[in-house]
């Protein structure tokens, strides 16, 4: 898994099936439209190379760090008799859990979080199969190779695998993501069919040493029964599944889509094909800023971590509002909203194929 963004910054300007946003041996119209990713592109690799190393990944590390370093405080809140205190042992247990398990995979599916190819791959593994108790061979295959090669393409990467049609849309809106703790482990078994038997068996040894490393450290620690445990465990985990679920289905669902014959350009693909919610204290913190306030950022630039993403938000907004391309923003609450109402049209039945006529 490549890390190094100098290395390879040129990636961004490929369009979703791998080949180069570049103007030779093309129509003089095709060079033109092409030639916008890759200014664009030039424009955030300047700001990359003048940018320190805590900028481009010593602030989200930092975060990382935090979140594990909360972990012995929540433990021993838990542990607690009095309501308020074990509350807040609930709550400090499920943001650090949330940190870990959607900032860190999130970024860790990227290789975003060291230079060294070799330190990408163990992040992944670490922070996907220990702490998110999924397949990293899985997770990166379906989320980089698939939901960003080919965003919002009928088939390949339209989240779909977000979509269950027979659920009403209340019980899939605010009950179901309830479930997600114990159905991510059983989808994460259902992924191993196809891999070699060692990958097989470092997911199951990593996963069972995620949950049983916490399992161990609330009976040891916080002192909690064997009930009590589980149950505490189901609840941390819990505590964002609802917002987790609705992030991955706002930003994309409900936007243009294309097929895998006719789909634009990368630049109007994403631009057309991805949202940005606006800032949010608690979910720029726990989910990133690359899976909230910066996700059109994100799907161009997927190489760049959260902090990065966001430096260059205003260069990329105003280059694409200069070009006269998308930039799509919406707020959580009108969303959920559209969701809410127009369940039946996004969720259940399949989405109409758009047509951008002159970019394709």
């Amino acid at each position: 898994m490549q890390s190094n963004p100098e290395k390879r910054g040129d990636t961004a300007s490929r369009d979703g099936e791998g080949h180069r946003d570049g103007a030779q041996g093309k129509p003089p119209e095709d060079a033109a439209r092409e030639t916008l990713m890759m200014e664009l592109t030039r424009l955030v690799q300047k700001s990359l190379r003048e940018s320190s190393w805590w900028e481009r990944r010593g602030i989200d590390c930092s975060i990382l760090t935090a979140a594990f370093i909360s972990l012995p405080a929540g433990f021993l809140l838990l542990g607690s008799s009095q309501p308020l205190y074990f509350l807040s042992g609930v709550l400090i247990m499920g943001v650090a859990h949330a940190v870990i398990t959607v900032k860190g995979t999130h970024l860790a599916s990227h290789g975003a979080l060291s230079e060294s190819p070799a330190w990408a791959d163990f992040w992944a593994v670490f922070f996907i199969e220990v702490c998110g108790s999924f397949s990293a061979r899985a997770g990166v295959q379906a989320h980089v190779k698939m939901h960003h090669a080919h965003t919002n393409v009928i088939g390949l990467g339209d989240s779909s695998t977000w979509k269950i049609p027979f659920l009403p849309r209340s019980v899939y809106l605010f009950i179901a993501p309830l479930a997600v703790p114990i159905i991510t482990p059983i989808v994460a078994i259902g992924q191993l069919k196809g891999q070699s038997p060692l990958q097989i068996l470092r997911t199951v040894l990593c996963v069972c040493l995620g949950f049983f490393s916490q399992y161990y450290l609330l009976r040891c620690v916080s002192a909690l029964s064997c009930s009590s445990a589980l149950l505490v465990m189901l609840l941390c985990r819990a505590i964002f599944s609802l917002p987790y679920i609705h992030v991955n289905i706002f930003q994309h669902i409900g936007l243009p889509m294309f097929s895998a014959t006719s789909r634009p350009k990368r630049i109007y693909q994403m631009t057309h094909g991805v949202l940005n919610l606006p800032r949010n204290p608690l979910l720029d913190w726990t989910f990133g800023h690359s899976l909230i306030n910066c996700h059109v950022e994100h799907h161009l630039f997927p190489f760049l971590s959260d902090n990065m993403c966001l430096k260059v938000k205003p260069i990329v907004s105003q280059y694409l509002k200069e070009k006269k391309l998308p930039y799509h923003e919406d707020s959580y609450i009108s969303r959920l909203s559209l969701f809410f109402h127009k369940y039946q049209e996004l969720m259940v039945f399949a989405p109409p194929i758009s047509d951008l006529v002159g970019v394709q």
